[in-house]
Formats: structure tokens, sequence, C-alpha cells
């Protein structure tokens, strides 16, 4: 008698929170590839680098105040000193390696998500469950590629929800295997963490408030809750995906993911930035700077600009479906909005951290010029994304010279990677504010080093750097 040929999927009849539990318990350390974590290790910097110049930020002496009340001290380290739970702990660092909007992206169609977003979370779960710096390592990977594979199948921006979603999977996944629960509790966090944590897309609609930076914290937070939860023995829907009324109701297809691959090299696939901006906004940037330094004329000389971009980038930043962008007033009204990118990056040559101030985004000067800058939707562009970002910048000077550039990529682009050395140098501008030359050439090293020694080799020095700006500065940027 002839034998059936089953489908993966019938021969598989483990629910999908089953799956990727089983993915995350059975990683291993031989599943990252020495040029893997060559890579994780670039990112991980960075990471560190973004953090610590989020520091200054206000809202984060209010969440400080805010542990104070609500929670006596804990054993997890706050970059920039002190100690608090682990949930507290992935809030606030967290939130600190997305302040300064210049952390790195997996790029999909129907949308995006920042796998640096579980830094904060997987640090964490592995600084209270006593981990090394090589388990760290590998659950940082698992969280990386979680995130990104859900990332790859589902539009989930395109259809109205936020990528703090996937986030909570791929969090309480990484801080689940950190705690060392059995697949199936891993599962049970992961299905916990993520029924209540469905994010919308409405967080990027303007008026942008300073809750779409400090959302995927809260949804890391909620995630070392919910793998402690888990260690203790509380269930979650195991139908979180399948239904009924699971997530592939809720996308209207299905999610089909290969969770028996157990590769850990999607890191590859991940995309860095050089200036304080919005993804879309870096090739952007990059075409004005170089305009202006080659053309030599002045931000007083120009008449007007037009930017043609994808439409991902139109929408988000240029006045697209998420609202105008004529009157920005916030910092996290200026890191999302084109106009004023552009109008900061001919004023001061620069898209850092102090172009991201408040007094910098309502200033005068940046408010005209922004009024003369006119963003357009551009079907060419939009075919390339994701695989190509790409803009049009083209300058009229008010005496009528034109300069035009297409930019096809960008510095930190999946054809143009940032290397170790020049995240290096981004760390430094980053952070000198906050660490002086010897605490930063220590963290870099430790970094190096992270798979060798212990994850407190790391902390200790992370606990040392200053909370707020002591040291001088001089570094101009990684233009």
């Amino acid at each position: 008698m002839p034998q059936l040929m089953l489908t993966p999927q019938e021969v598989d009849v483990r629910s999908a929170v089953d799956r990727i539990a089983a993915f995350a318990a059975s990683a291993r350390p031989g599943h990252l590839r020495s040029d893997i974590r060559q890579l994780f290790k670039r990112n991980i910097l960075d990471s560190l680098g973004c953090a610590i110049a989020g520091l200054q930020g206000r809202p984060f002496q209010a969440l400080r105040e805010q542990f104070e009340e609500y929670r006596a001290p804990g054993r997890c380290t706050l970059i920039g000193g002190g100690k608090t739970s682990a949930d507290q702990a992935a809030l606030f660092n967290s939130s600190l390696v997305r302040y300064v909007d210049l952390l790195d992206s997996y790029m999909a169609v129907g949308g995006l998500c920042h796998p640096s977003d579980n830094f904060g979370t997987i640090l964490a779960a592995a600084e209270q469950a006593g981990a090394s710096g090589e388990e760290f390592m590998l659950s940082l990977a698992v969280a990386y590629e979680i995130q990104c594979r859900f990332t790859a199948v589902v539009p989930v921006m395109a259809t109205g929800f936020n990528h703090a979603t996937q986030l909570a999977i791929s969090a309480a996944a990484g801080a689940g295997k950190l705690f060392g629960l059995s697949s199936g509790d891993i599962a049970n966090a992961i299905a916990i963490a993520t029924v209540d944590n469905v994010s919308l897309a409405c967080v990027h609609a303007e008026p942008v408030s300073q809750w779409k930076g400090f959302s995927p914290g809260m949804t890391g937070m909620r995630a070392v809750y919910a793998a402690s939860l888990a260690k203790r023995g509380f269930t979650g829907p195991k139908g979180l995906f399948e239904g009924p009324y699971g997530l592939e109701l809720m996308f209207a297809q299905p999610i089909s993911v290969d969770w028996e691959n157990p590769s850990l090299d999607v890191v590859t696939q991940t995309v860095m930035k050089k200036y304080c901006s919005l993804i879309h906004g870096q090739p952007v940037l990059e075409a004005v700077l170089d305009l202006k330094s080659r053309n030599g004329f002045t931000a007083a000389d120009v008449e007007n600009v037009r930017c043609d971009v994808f439409q991902g980038a139109f929408d988000f930043a240029g006045g697209g479906s998420f609202g105008s962008k004529e009157h920005p007033q916030l910092k996290e009204q200026g890191d999302y909005n084109l106009k004023y990118l552009i109008a900061a990056a001919l004023l001061d040559d620069q898209l850092g951290p102090a172009q991201l101030e408040e007094a910098r985004v309502k200033a005068p000067d940046a408010q005209a010029l922004m009024m003369r800058v006119d963003i357009r939707p551009d079907e060419r562009f939009s075919a390339r994304y994701p695989h190509e970002l790409s803009a049009r910048v083209t300058i009229r000077t008010r005496d009528q010279r034109v300069f035009a550039k297409e930019q096809n990529g960008y510095e930190g682009g999946l054809t143009n990677p940032m290397s170790w050395e020049r995240t290096v140098e981004k760390f430094h501008w980053l952070t000198e504010a906050f660490a002086d030359e010897e605490l930063r050439k220590a963290l870099i090293g430790a970094v190096q080093q992270l798979d060798k020694s212990k994850l407190s080799d790391l902390t200790d020095l992370l606990a040392q750097v200053q909370p707020t700006a002591v040291f001088p500065t001089k570094h101009p940027g990684i233009q």
C-alpha cells in the first residue's frame, strides 16, 4: 500500500507558541558562528552607545523616582548607576536604548522592527539569573531571531498594529531561556506576555507622544514578569496564534515560520543608523549633508527642498497617513519628521542627540526652514523597499542654483554595513559626555570579551557611567 505523504504542518501538531519555545530552549552556543558573534558584539556595543546617550533625557529621572516609590532595590543594574528589580531594569534600560533613535532595525514588507529593543530586557533577565556573558549573548540572539522571523512573514504595521507585539514574543522567550525554564514553561511565558500586549500603530501618529519610545520598554517589563510567573507554574493561552480569536485571525493570515531551523544569523540582515532619525530618514540625511558639503551653500541660501521617498517614509515621517508634519514641538515629533530633520541637517551640519533637544526642535530657524521642505512619495522607490531604502533630494537656492542627488542605500544599510571600527567611533561620540576615555575603552573591551567572561564584568562598568553629562565633548559625530 502506498504511503501517504504528510506536510510539515500535518506532522507537527504542536501550537505555534510550543514550536517557538522549543526553538528557544534548544538554542546552543554552537549555533553562533564566530562571524555572527562578532556582528552581535557590534550591535551590542551600538545598543550601549545609544543607551548611554539617552541618559540626559528628562523621562529617566521620572522613572527613577517611580522605582523609589513602588519597589525596593533589586539586583539588576541601571545604566548610569543604581539597582532595581529585573522588570523595572528592563523598562529603564530598554527605553534608554530607544531614546535618541539611533538603534538597529530589521526591514520587511509591511513593516519593520528594532531587534535591539530586546537588549535591555535580556540584560535584566540575565543579571537576575546570574547568567554568563555567553548565556546573555545566546539569549539575545534567540530574541533577535524570533522577532525578525515573525516580522518577515507578518505585515504588522501595515495592518494597524505596532512591532511591540512581536517584541513581547521574543523578549519573553529570551527571558524564559535565561531563567532556565522548560520548553513548556517558555511557551507559557510567551503566551502570557503577548496576549495582553497587542500594540497599536497609532503610537506613531501625530502628535507623536513620549510613549512611542517607552512602549517597547513596557513590553520588556511585562515579558520579564511573565517569564517569572511561568517559572512559578502560571499558564498562558496556547492558542495565541491559531485561535480561536488568536493572532492569525487578528492579522487575517496564517503565520508560517520554520521554527525547526536552528540558525541564529538574522543579525546579518539588521541595519544600523548614524543619524538620530527614524530608519527611513537615513538615506535622506546622508544625501542632504553630502549635497551641502560638496557644493558649499549655506542654509540661508536655500529657497526650497524637495525630497522624494518610498511610501513608508512618506506615511511615517513626511505627512502621509500618520498625520501632518507642519509644526513639531517635541523631541519625539522631531525625529519622526523628515521636514524638520532636513532643516536641522542643513542648519547644523549634523543630526545627533543635540538636534533632538526640544529647544532645537522649536527654534525659529528650524521651524522656518522646514516650511520650505516638500516631501513626496515615489512609486519607484516604494518598489525597492525593504531591500533598498532610497531617496532623491533636490535643493534649489535663492540664486536659482539646483543641486540634486538620488541616494540608494546609506552607510549602515544592507549593502554598506557599519563596520566594528565605525561602531566604536559612534560609541565614543555618543558616550563621551557620560564616561571618561578609560571607562569607554573598558566598556568596548568588555563587549569584545563578552562571550568569554562574566556578565558582571560588563554590568559593573555600566554602573560607573555618569547619569548626567559631566565630561567635555569634542567628537564631531560620524559624518
